[in-house]
């Protein structure tokens, strides 16, 4: 269930832009618009979907909500304070409430620590969360919670197959108690079954601990069966939105229509659950 109080997350009229330099002395001749105008909302405990053709949008709007790419003009506000106006050191005590799952589980973790220590990284750069004498009880509660045997805390990544290190991440995203979580393609690396398993336990964490997603995906199948809501981009503006129900059942853009009918939609979860 949903908050229908004020969003956590507030997108007003996003843009960014890359800028074009010439080959000579890098002078920008001018810029490429990769978001125009983009607004949504995102409240406590709701999932939230972009989708679209590669080269829509969708990573670069996940991207600029975390800071990690600059805003050309609009708001990004999270509990109504206006983050694109943020210091290096805000923008650092923000992301403790805003993480993401990256899409592969195999470039994202650091091969030279083990697992318990991936877990433990947030709590060093962000001190206090976790009293240092309890990193190691808390990184096997953490890993317990999403479905891991707590006894391989001490193994490397390259041990476990690439759902085990997606659920990794998942812990290490978890470490630092977040309210948004975005997950950018965060099962598009993964088998089909696997990636079933993944949404199941996405499910169960947001209903547990009432954290909001912003999922991006090209995949429409995962997109209809974990959002509520979904935003669909076409060259970086968004032609339509609506509930997930809604745009699957009756898509009005053309664009939409074209996208849904595309792409096959499989649905193994359906058949878990059936």
């Amino acid at each position: 269930m949903t908050d229908q109080s004020n969003p956590l997350l507030s997108v007003e009229h996003l843009k960014v832009s890359y800028p074009i330099r010439s080959s000579i002395l890098l002078r920008k001749t001018g810029e490429n618009v990769a978001v125009s105008d983009v607004n949504f909302e995102l409240r406590a405990g709701e999932t939230v979907g972009l989708v679209g053709e590669s080269g829509s949008g969708k990573s670069t709007i996940a991207r600029t909500v975390i800071g990690l790419v600059p805003a050309a003009d609009g708001v990004i506000r999270f509990e109504g304070h206006d983050i694109t106006k943020l210091s290096l050191r805000q923008m650092k005590d923000m992301r403790r409430d805003m993480q993401m799952i990256f899409q592969d589980p195999y470039a994202s973790l650091n091969p030279r620590l083990t697992v318990r220590d991936i877990i433990a990284e947030g709590w060093r750069v962000h001190a206090g969360i976790v009293p240092r004498d309890r990193w190691t009880a808390e990184a096997k509660e953490l890993m317990e919670r999403v479905g891991l045997n707590p006894d391989y805390s001490d193994r490397y990544p390259h041990q476990f197959s690439g759902g085990q290190r997606q659920r990794i991440g998942i812990a290490r995203t978890l470490a630092l108690r977040p309210k948004i979580i975005i997950c950018d393609e965060a099962v598009s690396a993964l088998d089909v079954s696997v990636q079933a398993q993944v949404l199941n336990l996405l499910e169960d964490l947001q209903a547990d601990l009432g954290l909001s997603y912003l999922f991006i995906s090209h995949d429409l199948s995962v997109i209809e069966h974990i959002c509520d809501r979904v935003l669909v981009l076409n060259k970086g503006v968004v032609v339509e939105e609506g509930t997930a129900r809604q745009l699957f059942e009756h898509p009005q853009h053309p664009y939409t229509k074209a996208l849904f009918s595309a792409i096959p939609v499989v649905r193994p979860w359906l058949e878990e659950t059936s």
